[in-house]
């Protein structure tokens, strides 16, 4: 099986999500605050035309609930008024459907077996119950390690206990059904273009995007 790519030009965030969201997939999306600008940044290494990368955040689809709305299982930072959430957690897709905040979306399918879908599920909840932390210091060590790729493969340099940052996380569950997106890199030093330029098959859906930018 070889990888695909299909391009959405003209669709909303939220036509897009709800077009392309299933259970088991993987969403990237490029976020244009100042945090992610220095991600992008930084991963300028990974790419083969060295120019920033496009995807700062990751997050597993969890699935259409009861309510009617597609949820993502997550680690991030989220702040609101009287209301902080550091780690593992869930959030409708409504959360992503600005398309100024994020201009640019991807939906990844690996082509998961039920079994392997509630696999990954299932983990991102044990997670999530067991609060595991968004850890920005394990971030920053592999921003630090990046460039590095004797770094890269060792365990990130600044890792703690029970804390992942976003693509670590989604790594994290998909290593629990033998899925490993950069083989050659340690699970804690995963970002997300290292995820969107993964060798294993699998189907990209991406909105707004220049599909010379993914190429490798």
């Amino acid at each position: 099986m070889e990888s695909k790519i299909v391009i959405e030009e003209s669709l909303t965030n939220r036509d897009f999500l709800e077009r392309y969201a299933s259970a088991g997939c993987v969403g990237l999306v490029g976020a244009t605050h100042l945090i992610d600008i220095g991600i992008k940044k930084a991963q300028r290494v990974i790419r083969a035309d060295r120019k920033d990368g496009q995807w700062t955040h990751a997050f597993l689809f969890e699935g259409c609930r009861i309510d009617g709305y597609h949820w993502i299982l997550e680690s991030d930072l989220d702040i609101a008024k009287r209301h902080f959430r550091f780690g593992v957690q869930e959030n409708r897709i409504t959360k992503y459907f600005d398309e100024k905040e994020y201009p640019t979306i991807a939906v990844l399918d690996f082509g998961l077996t039920q079994q392997q879908i509630q696999t990954v599920i299932t983990t991102a909840l044990d997670l999530l119950a067991e609060q595991w932390k968004y850890s920005i210091r394990e971030l920053f060590g592999t921003l630090v390690a990046l460039p590095s790729r004797r770094l890269s493969r060792r365990p990130n340099l600044l890792q703690r206990e029970r804390s992942l940052y976003c693509s670590a996380f989604v790594q994290y569950v998909f290593m629990k059904v033998g899925l490993d997106f950069a083989p050659d890199i340690d699970e804690k030093n995963t970002a997300p273009e290292h995820i969107i330029s993964t060798k294993i098959p699998h189907t990209a859906y991406i909105l707004k995007r220049d599909i010379n930018l993914i190429l490798k």
